[in-house]
């Protein structure tokens, strides 16, 4: 015991010449607290400071654990202040580079493409695509089964025609509610669960809209001829003479199927307007009322997740308020007997003034669902019949934006096919359309024959070749990927145009039972009596069918920034063939690509672009077997529908040469740069 007690006192001893080490202390506040005046610890470090703040440090070298006050010392010496203020004034500049790198990117990169622009658009009429309930008729849901095939096109967009509640047997134009799903086609619920597959696909959802004129079963419509309050004025109506079920009406107004647009309403003793049927009568859009009305449709449509809309018939939104008659086409003919609507010009009943700020006004509309980012809501408008010039102008100004695109069916309305021709809608819709603007092309339509009845089988995979290989977003109708035609003009139960509805045949899935479309005894219309070799399963068993070249073409555009981005340069036509480039700044290669829409001819491109090689390599062609082998540019042989893409590395690019530089257009300018893996506009 009397050994330990004496080793405990030496120790004691022994600390009490020791001083603490400050560096270790994990709280240094505590230094500054108040002092306790009998604190003996309190004394020690007192007597420490003032020891360290007298000693002289020179010769000491830094250690591990140095106590501030020694710390000091050292932190203000040369070697040590240079290094460390150099490394902050680094960490400075590198911030602001990169602040400034990020803004001048920003600044120089072009806009990026939206949803709508970066793949194809793929236009269903609902009716026969597929039937799921097995009642004939095509359904919401037999869309939603069919989603696996129509992402295997490498589709972006589905773009649904007519689906909303009418008693009208086949268009479904003539609305009874908008804001009702046709039993015919399903149920909102049905509804609700295709846009939420579609958008799990990744794919966007466009549906027609018709602002024009609603079904004469409206409840609008009904309380307008009661004169029911501020329904009174939602239509157009006029007072005329009805004597002996004769009608004298206002005007020499016609509707767009012939006869006076004007019919008497026995109920409300006045006549009408109505451009197309007479059970579709036009709503007055000088009302105000009728346009919010119309909004807030959009926005109901808009909520339920709809990502844009295809507005039909807007060209018709606006009459003349003056009732004047419209001038004749043949003056010499006798007034009574003018009928059909070509025999008239239309200047009092199409595109009057005012009609543009109403579509400006649903695109401001469409916009507050637009803010959301990948959310922007696609607008494009349906203006058939116009000249180009007349069309383009929907896309508004570079100030005013109206349609993303108003769509472009010039190509569908070719009954023959030339060089010259095609060459002609191509450049026409260019050198019309607005600056900045995006184009578009479509070589099908619910409205318009189908392109193997209209052209032949042969042009099939060409017209989709040139479909693919413009600068725009192209559109497709179904079963054009595969060839399907008209049907044969048959007895049919419907009250339209038989000629319309032959492009409506039941999509052509398998060699089944009414093509696989359904499992109905009886669908609404025929199948196609050739679906038994023109079909979806067939073809995709077959290397060099139309569909395996639709997939390869819409794969190429999907991947290739010469086809989404570059520029296109028109080469040469004739009456046979059509030749043109996509070229893009910073990539050291181009497509040609040669279209034969005549005769079989030999074509020799080496007098069409300088410096250009012997042989080049084919990218795609038409004839599956040429696919990835070279080419004679000297000698080219093209068969009667006949298409090849080209690729060719150069750095002569052809916009940049003076002798093409009217000959080519691009839609919204890049260049990219292969260092940076970037696009940027300072070209």
């Amino acid at each position: 015991m009397a050994e330990d007690k004496s080793k405990r006192d030496s120790i004691r001893m022994s600390m009490k010449g020791c001083q603490e080490n400050n560096g270790f202390v994990d709280n240094e506040d505590i230094l500054e607290q108040a002092p306790d005046p009998g604190s003996s610890a309190d004394n020690l470090q007192h007597s420490t400071t003032s020891i360290l703040a007298s000693q002289d440090f020179k010769g000491i070298q830094p250690y591990a654990g140095m106590p501030k006050e020694v710390l000091f010392q050292f932190s203000g010496q040369a070697r040590y202040r240079v290094p460390r203020e150099i490394l902050f004034w680094l960490t400075v500049a590198s911030v602001l580079v990169l602040i400034a790198s990020t803004i001048a990117i920003i600044a120089l990169s072009p806009k990026c493409l939206d949803w709508w622009q970066e793949g194809p658009m793929y236009q269903i009429y609902l009716r026969s695509f597929k039937d799921s309930d097995k009642d004939g008729n095509g359904d919401l849901k037999g869309i939603q089964d069919k989603l696996d095939y129509i992402t295997a096109l490498n589709v972006k967009t589905v773009w649904l025609t007519s689906f909303y509640k009418s008693s009208l047997k086949d268009f479904r134009y003539g609305v009874e509610d908008f804001r009702e799903i046709d039993p015919i086609f399903g149920t909102m619920n049905d509804f609700e669960n295709l846009v939420a597959a579609i958008h799990d696909k990744g794919l966007k959802l466009i549906i027609d809209f018709i602002p024009n004129h609603t079904s004469d079963k409206h409840t609008w419509f009904q309380l307008s001829r009661t004169r029911m309050g501020k329904y009174s004025d939602y239509y157009i109506w006029h007072d005329c003479t009805h004597e002996n079920g004769t009608t004298i009406p206002p005007n020499n107004w016609l509707s767009v199927y012939g006869n006076s647009s004007w019919h008497f309403d026995e109920v409300r003793n006045q006549c009408y307007f109505h451009q197309f049927m007479k059970e579709q009568p036009d709503l007055n859009f000088r009302n105000p009322d009728v346009q919010e009305e119309i909004k807030e449709i959009i926005r109901f449509w808009l909520t339920k997740g709809v990502d844009g809309f295809s507005f039909d018939a807007v060209k018709f939104l606006l009459e003349a308020k003056h009732l004047r008659d419209e001038i004749q086409v043949n003056k010499t003919q006798i007034p009574d007997t003018v009928t059909h609507y070509s025999e008239l010009y239309h200047d009092f009943t199409t595109t009057q003034v005012g009609m543009h700020d109403i579509v400006r006004s649903f695109r401001q509309t469409m916009d507050q669902f637009s803010r959301e980012p990948g959310r922007y809501r696609f607008m494009g408008t349906e203006a058939y019949a116009e000249s180009i010039d007349r069309t383009v102008m929907f896309y508004g100004m570079s100030f005013i934006q109206e349609a993303d695109f108003p769509f472009n069916n010039y190509l569908t309305m070719l009954d023959t096919l030339s060089g010259n021709s095609v060459y002609e809608v191509i450049t026409s819709w260019m050198e019309n359309m607005p600056e900045g603007k995006w184009p578009n092309w479509m070589i099908g339509g619910p409205d318009s024959s189908r392109l193997t009845s209209r052209l032949g089988n042969e042009y099939v995979n060409m017209m989709n070749m040139l479909l693919f290989t413009l600068p725009g977003t192209p559109i497709t109708y179904y079963g054009e990927e595969i060839g399907m035609g008209n049907i044969v003009a048959t007895t049919l139960n419907e009250s339209y145009d038989t000629n319309t509805l032959l492009s409506k045949s039941p999509m052509q899935w398998d060699n089944s039972s009414n093509a696989g479309f359904s499992e109905a005894s009886h669908t609404w219309i025929p199948a196609n009596s050739d679906y038994h070799t023109v079909n979806v399963d067939v073809q995709m068993t077959q290397p060099r069918s139309a569909l395996k070249l639709y997939q390869d073409l819409s794969l190429l555009h999907a991947n290739e920034l010469l086809l989404s981005r570059g520029w296109f340069c028109h080469l040469r036509n004739d009456s046979h063939y059509v030749v043109y480039t996509r070229e893009l700044d910073g990539i050291d290669r181009i497509f040609i690509v040669v279209l034969n829409f005549g005769e079989s001819t030999l074509l020799n491109l080496q007098n069409m672009i300088s410096g250009l090689p012997t042989r080049v390599r084919i990218r795609l062609s038409t004839n599956s077997t040429n696919k990835g082998s070279e080419v004679d540019t000297s000698g080219i042989f093209l068969a009667k529908g006949d298409g090849l893409i080209l690729e060719h590395n150069t750095k002569n690019l052809l916009h940049r040469q003076t002798a093409f530089r009217d000959r080519c257009f691009v839609s919204n300018r890049a260049c990219y740069s292969s260092v940076l893996n970037i696009l940027y506009t300072s070209c």
